[in-house]
């Protein structure tokens, strides 16, 4: 590389300090906060959405019997013998960067009750063991438990002028861990029991945020009990964060030192309005149960920055 394009590297670089500074300094803040009531529609379009702020809601899913409801006595007999799919992995990292390899978990059809099982050690499955599949399962394998919740958060239909594309019903292991990424969704996460502890960095702090392109592949049990992976060809490759933000390896990713996480934690009852474009890693409780919903987010203005931001993150990369 000559001088002058190591200059122009060095330039673009200091620029995305400087945004991530001007953003920290003018809206950003250093907690998440926390609203004692739910806001009207124009209220959190206006406060929240529009200037893409994460924030804690109250009060959001007070009325929901879920809240009471679901104990483990009752889903057993709600859902029983329910086939379901669950995600299986050995470490409960499932869709995340392993060695050299973007891998998925395996998922497995039982029972929910089998499950429940599972999370209390009553059989002698191995792995770890999720409810995360994101089809919008709610209203589809956990439609029976739709009259204890709501499809949907009535204030934020009404904001974002659609109901929501996918409703999804979440439950598993504490050591199940949500790899650090980013959604083309405005997500509102309802925590019934348990908690989950967020992890968070704006888009605005993306120039530091490592991403790599790994071969797709999958957990696959063996006839020892433990897990091989499994390439997955026709799926390719995946571009996916290689980083822990709760742990970083800053001798590896220096550049992540200019970040400035967030972590939040959404107790039972508690909402968190997770905007688009936001990166977070999720840690979670021991049988943590959360419903969220994804609304598609605008492509507008703010996403074609986004856009133009990461395109010279690429050419940084390559400077």
């Amino acid at each position: 590389m000559g001088s002058q394009e190591k200059y122009v590297t060095k330039q673009i670089q200091e620029r995305f300090r400087q945004l991530a500074k001007e953003a920290r300094d003018l809206y950003l803040t250093t907690v998440v906060p926390t609203l004692d009531h739910v806001p009207s529609p124009l209220e959190f379009h206006r406060d929240w959405v529009c200037p893409n702020k994460p924030v804690i809601i109250q009060g959001a899913i007070s009325h929901w019997p879920a809240l009471h409801r679901w104990t483990d006595e009752y889903l057993r007999k709600i859902l029983g013998d329910k086939e379901l799919t669950v995600a299986v992995t050995p470490n409960g990292y499932a869709d995340a960067v392993v060695g050299n390899k973007f891998v998925m978990p395996e998922e497995r059809t039982m029972s929910f009750t089998e499950f429940l099982d599972t999370l209390d050690q009553k059989t002698d499955s191995q792995g770890v063991f999720y409810i995360q599949k994101q089809n919008s399962n709610l209203t589809e394998e956990f439609h029976k438990l739709i009259p204890d919740a709501d499809v949907q958060l009535k204030f934020a239909t009404e904001a974002f002028g659609r109901l929501p594309d996918a409703s999804n019903f979440w439950m598993g292991d504490k050591r199940a861990v949500t790899s650090m990424h980013k959604d083309h969704y405005e997500n509102l996460y309802c925590v019934v029991r348990g908690q989950k502890t967020f992890t968070l960095l704006p888009p605005t702090d993306q120039p530091f945020v490592p991403y790599g392109n790994y071969q797709a592949a999958c957990f696959k049990k063996n006839d020892t009990g433990t897990f091989d992976i499994v390439d997955d060809h026709s799926t390719g490759e995946v571009p996916w964060i290689p980083l822990d933000p709760t742990n970083p390896n800053l001798d590896k990713f220096p550049q992540f030192a200019n970040a400035r996480p967030i972590q939040v934690t959404v107790n039972a009852g508690e909402t968190l309005y997770l905007p688009s474009l936001w990166f977070h890693h999720v840690q979670q409780s021991h049988r943590c149960i959360a419903v969220n919903f994804w609304y598609d987010m605008e492509f507008d203005i703010k996403y074609s920055y986004y856009k133009f931001v990461e395109s010279l993150v690429e050419v940084a990369d390559k400077g």
